[in-house]
């Protein structure tokens, strides 16, 4: 029985284990000759600030710019022939409680048709601001698609 992926899902969330998942990403579409969609999670002190008005959306727009333009280069770099596309999510909010990672991450894969999800692992010990590593396992245990956690 063969294999086919379509989409494949990449939640980031700007850390260095963000672009190791990318980077795992980038030959499995190769292979598969799928898409890779970049979903850029923000984590719940920047969406709180986002929110009050002490971050400014246009240094959070430039963070995530500059993240998809490193990827872009990646793949022009590797020559990889993927088509690529983003969105942008706010993990948490506080008007919202049945907004978390796990429930956007699994949302989007279905929202997207995603076939295969590829999402970083990292402790929030060794990388402060790393909140995709705490949803992996979630991710892992509830996602209906194969997950690669990296």
């Amino acid at each position: 029985m063969a294999v086919e992926i379509d989409t494949i899902l990449v939640p980031v969330d700007g850390t260095d284990r963000s672009d190791r998942a990318v980077k795992h990403a980038l030959p499995i579409a190769d292979r598969y000759d799928a898409e890779v969609h970049i979903l850029y999670v923000i984590e719940e002190t920047v969406a709180a600030g986002l929110e009050q008005g002490d971050i400014e959306a246009d240094s959070v727009a430039n963070e995530h710019r500059a993240f998809m333009d490193a990827v872009r280069e990646q793949v022009r770099a590797d020559g990889h022939n993927i088509d690529l596309s983003q969105s942008t999510v706010f993990g948490y909010s506080a008007s919202s409680l049945t907004r978390h990672p796990v429930s956007v991450v699994l949302d989007a894969a279905e929202d997207i048709g995603a076939d295969f999800i590829v999402i970083p692992r990292q402790s929030v010990m060794d990388e402060p601001g790393a909140m995709l590593g705490k949803v992996a396992e979630y991710v892992l245990t509830y996602a209906s698609q194969p997950v690669l956690s990296v």
